[in-house]
């Protein structure tokens, strides 16, 4: 069994399954990909277009093909020298299972109620009324959908119930198909979704592991600043959002913090300090979703609903891992102390009872999930490429001193990515909006001129003309469904729960006029400088340490914004339709292949310019490997170009993939970038 070289994201529906993925077996091949990674392939909620809703760990999902689908897709693959890597989802799955309807019926007699993660009251459990077929029975109460259930959820969603995979019978119960895969040897990798669910993420991990023989595992953990992964968690990485931020800061100017958060505090009327807009947003998601868990929660802890919230409430990370009867992580301890209103209650949730410290840490999450991701991102976004999952919003820029450090402490087979079916909006998205921190002035000036042709609400405006500008050309269909997710999720004017639809009348009237500015004018400014940062970000990230994921689509330029519009159809093969399309699939390509000539034990080498502009080159080596890229591309052209700055190549002589140019010793970086922004090197004369 191999560890991926690199991975290719695919989104399982039912209309592209396991036949269709065969089919662009050759295309994936070429592209030079080792492993192909898939969505969730589990028999889930018919007509999903996600899979994350099982409801039969069982079973292969029939639409995709079923498991003879699967073996099939699985052959075809091999022969194009291609393996798999599913998702897999061990936190919760969808209501409407037989296991829960049995729980339903029978109460806590039956079966299979230590399948789930409930709170029993006299005998019963509480739900909502999420279907219309619930049995006649005396085992459960109904309560109105704003009272929270009474088991553990994925965040807010009722219709998501938590498993206890921590029960050895229910995590083979539930992993009893992925089991197979792997034993069959049709698949040779995993991604776990939300480990911070978990009741005990170390204990699954080592469990997982023990059963499937130390298979390639990566995990959906998001670390927020210099947050790393545990230590003792058995697994290779997370998902690669870490890298995704730092690899975002190196294309993003410093310089321009001050005038964006003026600009945007200007037209918003908002705080200018971040961290208290995310301590308001989290204190609003806790009181209209979470405050049953809290509640709950203060049940076990023996301390006050109001002092947990103002400790969830100052929470920075997503979980502190803290295992009952083991001594507290001092790293932990400090994080919770430092959060907490009193001693009193950092203790109760330090070392209380087992299951006051265990739903401590998995309410964490999805507070800060819902309150900062969902939340808080929407209401404060100066400069919206930061807005980010485990993104800081605040913090504008990465060097490449800090780049360098961040690549040497990292696992060499974490995972990396610029783009997944969460990311908030693509990567080429982000590449136009790196510019405008070198843009402010001339930003502002665009943004006043259609403020004062076309405008609606103050709390949203700003973050549509970014998203305008950054995802042009946009039909007014996909940019109003963009508009209207975002003002639900910020809740400062409509939600999801309680929709004010004179305003989103008003929202939609806003963006059929929006579109009909000429943004693309601005867009067409932005381009010749994007261009840089997308090229330059995509070849970082496949050249860095750790397995580089392709999300679909993304080896050419993708314009896609935050669910569901990032998954949506691709058309396979990706062909370019322009030159920065036929240079980044040049990139993407080359990059890939030359991976997998590399190998997996490729030293992280970093490399410094010299000269005037040095601060505008990234460059390291990887063994038989350069990777070469510009960064802040509007101040270098300021500045005339690169002058006489230059790079030192190690010994011998080498040649980029994307030109065929031989280069050796001190090159001069205006002759080694002359014809495109970035370069790639291998050497020449082994």
């Amino acid at each position: 069994m191999s560890r991926p070289v690199s991975t290719y994201r695919v989104q399982l529906t039912p209309d592209f399954g396991f036949a269709e993925v065969a089919k662009i077996a050759p295309y994936l091949r070429d592209l030079g990909v080792s492993h192909v990674y898939l969505s969730p392939v589990l028999q889930a909620v018919p007509g999903s277009l996600h899979g994350y809703d099982v409801v039969d760990h069982s079973r292969i999902r029939q639409e995709f093909g079923g498991a003879q689908g699967f073996r099939e897709m699985a052959g075809v693959l091999a022969a194009h020298d291609l393996a798999v890597v599913v998702d897999i989802v061990p936190n919760h799955m969808n209501t409407a299972n037989a296991q829960f309807l049995s729980v339903l019926e029978q109460g806590a007699a039956s079966p299979y109620a230590d399948w789930f993660d409930i709170e029993w009251r006299e005998g019963k459990v509480i739900v909502h009324r999420f279907a219309d077929d619930l049995p006649q029975s005396e085992h459960y109460t109904v309560v109105d959908w704003r009272e929270g259930p009474g088991y553990r959820r994925f965040f807010d969603v009722s219709s998501l119930i938590g498993l206890r995979v921590e029960d050895p019978a229910v995590f083979f119960a539930t992993h009893e198909v992925i089991f197979w895969l792997l034993d069959e040897g049709l698949v040779e990798g995993l991604r776990i979704d939300h480990p911070d669910g978990l009741a005990d993420p170390r204990r699954y991990l080592d469990m997982l592991r023990d059963r499937s023989g130390g298979v390639w595992t990566v995990v959906e953990k998001i670390l927020i600043g210099d947050e790393r992964l545990p230590d003792d968690w058995a697994c290779d990485g997370t998902t690669g959002y870490d890298v995704l931020n730092r690899v975002n800061g190196l294309f993003v100017d410093p310089e321009g913090r001050q005038p964006l958060v003026e600009l945007f505090t200007t037209m918003t009327g908002q705080d200018a300090d971040y961290h208290a807009v995310m301590a308001r947003s989290k204190r609003d998601v806790i009181d209209l979703f979470f405050r049953s868990e809290v509640e709950r929660l203060a049940r076990v802890a023996g301390a006050s609903v109001q002092d947990l919230v103002d400790l969830l409430v100052e929470m920075p990370v997503y979980r502190a891992y803290v295992t009952p009867g083991e001594p507290v992580d001092p790293v932990a301890r400090r994080i919770v102390e430092s959060a907490a209103p009193n001693p009193e209650t950092a203790r109760a949730v330090l070392s209380g009872s087992p299951e006051a410290v265990v739903r401590f840490q998995q309410t964490c999450g999805p507070v800060m999930a819902k309150g900062v991701e969902d939340t808080a991102l929407y209401r404060w976004y100066p400069l919206a490429c930061l807005n980010e999952v485990g993104g800081e919003p605040d913090r504008f820029g990465v060097s490449v001193e800090d780049f360098h450090d961040f690549c040497a402490g990292m696992r060499p087979f974490t995972m990396t990515t610029l783009s997944t079916h969460d990311t908030k909006r693509s990567e080429d998205v982000r590449a136009r909006l790196q510019v405008l921190s070198e843009l402010p002035g001339e930003w502002a000036e665009a943004v006043r001129g259609w403020s004062q042709q076309v405008s609606f609400d103050p709390h949203l405006d700003y973050l549509a003309w970014q998203t305008l500008m950054a995802a042009w050309p946009i039909s007014a269909e996909r940019f109003t469904d963009y508009l209207l997710k975002a003002a639900r999720e910020a809740k400062t004017a409509t939600s999801w729960i309680a929709q004010d639809h004179a305003y989103e009348e008003g929202l939609r009237a806003f963006a059929a006029k929006a579109v009909e500015l000429p943004i693309g004018d601005f867009t067409a400014l932005v381009d010749r400088h994007a261009v840089v940062n997308s090229l330059g970000q995509k070849l970082v990230q496949l050249m860095m340490p750790g397995v580089p994921d392709v999300y679909q689509g993304n080896e050419r330029t993708d314009f896609s914004l935050v669910d569901p519009d990032n998954r949506r159809p691709v058309s396979f093969p990706c062909a370019p339709n322009s030159a920065w399309d036929e240079a980044k699939l040049q990139v993407t390509t080359q990059a890939l292949r030359l991976r997998r000539r590399l190998g997996p034990d490729a030293p992280y080498e970093p490399m410094a310019a010299e000269g005037e502009a040095a601060e505008h080159a990234i460059a390291f080596g990887r063994g038989r490997a350069v990777a070469v890229a510009t960064r802040l591309p509007v101040r270098l052209a300021a500045r005339g170009g690169w002058g006489a700055t230059s790079l030192t190549l190690p010994h011998g002589s080498w040649r980029d993939l994307l030109t065929g140019g031989l280069y050796s010793g001190r090159t001069p970086l205006a002759h080694l970038l002359s014809r495109h922004p970035v370069a790639l090197l291998e050497r020449h004369d082994l």
